[in-house]
């Protein structure tokens, strides 16, 4: 194993990606809240377009009906459970890592939406003229980048030896 795979499992190096990625979000979030007209789009590309929403819910506003503090509640355990992963995970396994500090970031991001405001604010539309993707946020994109990371390790990265 090299240095720089050790690095990348090494818990302070995991908390500044945190750290930077929930500054990164925040900071977005408050320039969406500021700057963006709320349920109008703002055509960037012909597929993209910022779209301020707010979501109630989890991911594409699933359990939008639930109490606020169940959500909460939720997203506490989501990222106590990935934390639980990450340290149990061998340092070996680097793409798996910095997949978890992505979740735990995104989530957290999401979290402090929960507190701040009771809602998440999501911005982000992919859409043509007879379809659109759910609105989502930088948060958001953080945690399917690291569940895709999760996932490349799991099928491509170093396996235990049969024993």
């Amino acid at each position: 194993m090299t240095a720089r795979v050790a690095l990348l499992s090494r818990p302070l190096v995991a908390l500044i990606v945190i750290v930077i990625a929930v500054i990164l979000d925040q900071v977005v979030k408050i320039a969406v809240e500021t700057y963006l007209p709320m349920q109008e789009a703002v055509p960037l590309l012909p597929v993209l377009a910022l779209y301020r929403t707010y979501n109630l819910g989890v991911a594409f506003s699933l359990l939008s009906g639930m109490e606020r503090e169940f959500i909460v509640g939720m997203r506490v355990l989501i990222v106590a459970f990935v934390l639980w992963l990450w340290r149990r995970t061998p340092k070996e396994r680097p793409f798996a890592h910095s997949g978890f500090a992505l979740i735990i970031a995104g989530a957290i991001g999401n979290l402090i939406d929960g507190f701040a405001y009771g809602h998440v604010i999501d911005y982000i539309l992919f859409h043509t003229e007879t379809w659109s993707f759910a609105v989502f946020n930088l948060a958001d994109s953080f945690i399917t980048i690291g569940a895709g990371l999760v996932i490349l390790d799991e099928l491509f990265g170093p396996k235990k030896a049969d024993q």
